[in-house]
């Protein structure tokens, strides 16, 4: 599970360098994973520093963090 998560982590890494800031429906349509992996490879990014998550309304704001 853990390589399957890690795997995820870098297509939502590679979606965002691609797209810039994005929220988590677009994200979830766009690397098409099930959403419990994009989930735990969300946390994954965030602990690690990589991304930004700002909640906006009833979704999720996404974006790589540039300054890493």
């Amino acid at each position: 599970m853990i390589i399957e998560i890690g795997i995820v982590a870098g297509e939502i890494w590679h979606y965002l360098d691609q797209h810039g800031e994005v929220n988590f429906t677009d994200l979830a349509k766009g690397i098409d994973r099930s959403s419990d992996y994009i989930l735990m490879s969300l946390g994954w990014l965030a602990r690690e520093g990589h991304i930004i998550l700002v909640k906006v309304d009833n979704d999720y704001r996404i974006s790589l963090r540039k300054d890493v």
